[in-house]
């Protein structure tokens, strides 16, 4: 019995070692613990899964309970960025590699991490329609007599107003910098 743990504990080491090279974020023991999770996690889902890791089922619960997501787009979209092969499943190294950027990425990584999940057609731009139905599946009605939509798209507007600005302001500290 004993010579089976140590053999499974070999394994667990091994597969840390080789994730840790390619996760930022976390060290060596960080990433142990998070294989371990991420195993209970398996153990607690269905027997009729297919495929190797967490699937958008339990992934959505996962996000629901541990971090109070309620959204079904923004959860979808979060799991789409987690499942960079597109199998539709989470592995331990995906897992793991989303975890290091939600939870601790660099201001830069969280931001490329937040525009992967509002780009819907993946086209590499968000644009006002895809930035109207993210914010319109995840803001809080009102129950006011002016039509939601309406104050959405202004929210809109005035965030793209702002991100015009402070891509004109940018541009002219680099133009001023450079020279």
């Amino acid at each position: 019995m004993s010579h089976m743990s140590s053999v499974n504990a070999k394994n667990l080491q091994k597969l840390a070692d080789s994730i840790v090279k390619h996760v930022k974020h976390f060290n060596n023991s960080e990433v142990l613990c998070l294989i371990k999770l991420f195993n209970v996690l398996m153990g607690e889902q269905s027997e009729h899964r297919v495929g190797n890791g967490l699937d958008r089922g339990k992934f959505r619960s996962i996000l629901h309970n541990t971090f109070g997501m309620t959204d079904d787009m923004i959860m979808d979209r979060v799991f789409r960025a987690f499942d960079k092969d597109n199998d539709s499943n989470v592995s331990v190294k995906e897992w793991i590699e989303g975890l290091s950027v939600f939870l601790r990425g660099t201001l830069d990584e969280k931001i490329k991490y937040c525009f992967e999940v509002y780009d819907l057609n993946g086209d590499g731009y968000i644009s006002r329609e895809e930035m109207f139905h993210m914010l319109k599946n995840s803001l809080i009605k009102q129950p006011t007599e002016e039509d939601p939509d309406e104050g959405i798209k202004d929210l809109v507007e005035i965030t793209l107003k702002k991100m015009s600005i402070l891509a004109f302001e940018r541009q002219a500290f680099q133009d001023t910098t450079e020279n």
